[in-house]
């Protein structure tokens, strides 16, 4: 029995889903738009088949890329039928378990957060107050108000169109491990309303001169139902969570997590866990710049740039393959980094499978995420899962 490795670019979508429409993203496309901006060299990406699959996706091969049909793995893109365009969403979803209720989201108006949360929030944590509450951008929010935290110690409150409270505060003016037990608290509090995510958003530096650290940490609703990662620790196997996995699942599931500050952090994690995994056992890696460096600051050049230094990591992981192992590269939702907001977009992913033995086709149209689940499900040798049809 081989091992399974899954590779997330977070946001990376690959052409405007069906539904795009009713969520306000009609015509996003995250590769399509890039790739028309700047070219892109990303020769193991295409290698596997990406021009090919964002041709399935689109209609239309996106600018700059071969238009090969020499691939070394199979290729397809795959449809979201979670009722979302958010993180937990997709990874829940890629991992077998579809999201078939909706979350909890708040309006874009100033306040954005109904006053039971903030008076509790306010009370509970021994606040003299809040700023914000309003969807924002993080860096811009904190950029506005961060002087402000400083001087009055009141947190920084704020929301996107993701199901998602998030809290904002300096790591040294109030504290790392008070912003952290301050989260928890809010997780306690929204736990009733169906939010998705409480995120701290730790900060540091002068005002003028303030940058998020790597220090963020993600408190998720937990999964509603088992996932593949549930199913894989109760058989016993190592499910190794690279970046914010485990943060994702709520813990549950993963074995062993390790933290990764960026994407190249992650590709040595990914590298480092490949040493060592056994027989199977799940390397799952979130690669996250693409989506909180790039996408929601619409960094155009940041983004290609991104795509490039993680196509160059891909030589080095399809290299750890063991014969039976099982590669494969996607992504849980788009954020089209020149589209109109700063919020996520609804679109395909790609879904490009590759390893000894992998053979070059294509896949096709996936109709849901949870084929990728019932692929390394069967892989890995334990029971199928709920939902999903495998394609490997």
């Amino acid at each position: 029995m081989g091992r399974a490795v899954l590779l997330v670019m977070d946001s990376f979508g690959i052409g405007g889903a069906e539904d795009a429409a009713a969520y306000g993203d009609a015509g996003a496309d995250t590769l399509g738009h890039i790739a028309a901006a700047r070219p892109l060299r990303i020769p193991e990406l295409e290698r596997l088949g990406l021009g090919a699959a964002a041709a399935a996706s689109t209609g239309r091969w996106p600018a700059g890329l071969d238009r090969r049909s020499d691939f070394a793995g199979a290729w397809g893109y795959a449809v979201e039928t979670s009722r979302g365009k958010d993180t937990p969403s997709g990874h829940w979803e890629m991992a077998g378990l579809p999201v078939e209720f909706d979350w909890t989201y708040f309006p874009a108006t100033a306040p954005s957060f109904p006053l039971e949360i903030t008076e509790a929030l306010i009370r509970r944590g021994g606040l003299p107050g809040l700023l914000g509450n309003r969807h924002a951008s993080g860096t811009q929010i904190i950029e506005e108000l961060g002087e402000e935290h400083l001087r009055t110690g009141k947190p920084i409150l704020y929301t996107s169109a993701d199901s998602v409270l998030q809290i904002a505060a300096h790591e040294e003016g109030f504290g790392l491990e008070r912003l952290y037990q301050l989260c928890r608290l809010a997780r306690e509090i929204v736990d009733p309303w169906r939010v998705g995510r409480v995120i701290a958003r730790p900060f540091v530096g002068e005002p003028g001169h303030f940058r998020r650290t790597a220090n963020r940490h993600d408190y998720a609703v937990p999964p509603h139902a088992p996932t593949l990662l549930d199913r894989l620790a109760e058989a016993g196997r190592q499910v190794i969570g690279i970046g914010k996995i485990s943060d994702i699942f709520a813990g549950r599931g993963v074995t062993e997590s390790v933290a990764a500050g960026d994407n190249l952090a992650a590709a040595r994690a990914t590298l480092d866990a490949l040493r060592r995994a056994a027989d199977g056992a799940l390397v799952f890696a979130n690669f996250n710049d693409f989506d909180t460096l790039h996408g929601h600051r619409r960094d155009v050049a940041g983004y290609a740039a991104s795509l490039e230094a993680f196509d160059a990591s891909l030589a080095a992981i399809g290299a750890s393959l063991r014969p039976g192992d099982l590669a494969i590269v996607t992504a849980d939702h788009g954020c089209d980094p020149t589209y109109r907001g700063t919020d996520h977009t609804r679109e395909h992913v790609p879904v490009l499978a590759f390893g000894p033995g992998v053979a070059a086709r294509p896949l096709g149209r996936r109709d849901t995420f949870a084929d990728i689940g019932q692929t390394l499900a069967g892989r890995l040798g334990i029971a199928p899962l709920d939902h999903g049809r495998a394609f490997c």
